[in-house]
């Protein structure tokens, strides 16, 4: 798992992302970069990770269900991902 101070400043960097979205945007379509340059740094959607909900593992994300592979692959075994069973040839 992941230290609760790193998952902290991911979340923290996701509510400034959305809280500037919409600014950031009539911005960059009215082309002022001098006032782009002005809003914070987390405010860019570039700078967040995509992360594990569960355990904020960074590494082996699967995008389709928000989860690390181990998350994804403990969940299936345990049935809690619907339509999702273990192949057996």
């Amino acid at each position: 798992m992941a230290k609760k101070s790193i998952i902290a400043r991911q979340i923290k960097r996701e509510k400034m992302v959305a809280k500037y979205a919409e600014k950031r945007a009539s911005l960059k379509a009215a082309g002022d970069y001098a006032a782009l340059d002005l809003l914070p740094k987390n405010a860019s959607p570039v700078r967040l990770k995509n992360r594990c909900q569960l355990t904020g593992r960074p590494r082996g994300y699967m995008r389709h269900f928000g989860l690390s592979r181990n998350m994804f692959r403990d969940m299936a075994l345990q049935g809690k991902i619907p339509g999702i069973t273990k192949s057996s040839w």
